[in-house]
């Protein structure tokens, strides 16, 4: 199992249509999730800044091919249609990324 987080900024004004959206997710997105091996998924939203934190364990051999199932999915791609629009990248982001992966730099259990 591996931790993973990622950040990214929530554009203000989307604000309600996106935790509207994660209030009521898809059954098939978090069938989807499942499949892909991860588990214990949650997102954190910091306001007033805007900040999205993911966090979740993966419990899979091959991330990116898990990673590339859920993107080929159609209803993780109409999700996503709905999702991506409420978010911008971070300024520290590179070419091509979008949530960016941050460091663990403590955990206890």
């Amino acid at each position: 199992m591996e931790r993973k987080a990622w950040m990214i900024k929530l554009k203000p004004e989307k604000a309600t249509e996106y935790k509207a959206l994660h209030a009521d997710a898809w059954p098939s997105i978090l069938s989807q999730i499942t499949a892909c091996n991860i588990r214990n998924y949650t997102i954190f939203l910091r306001e007033p800044e805007n900040l999205l934190v993911g966090i979740y364990e993966y419990h899979g051999d091959d991330f990116e091919a898990d990673m590339a199932k859920m993107g080929e999915d159609p209803d993780t791609q109409k999700w996503w249609a709905l999702t991506d629009p409420c978010q911008t990248p971070l300024d520290s982001a590179e070419t091509g990324e979008w949530w960016v992966p941050m460091e663990e730099v403590f955990h206890l259990d």
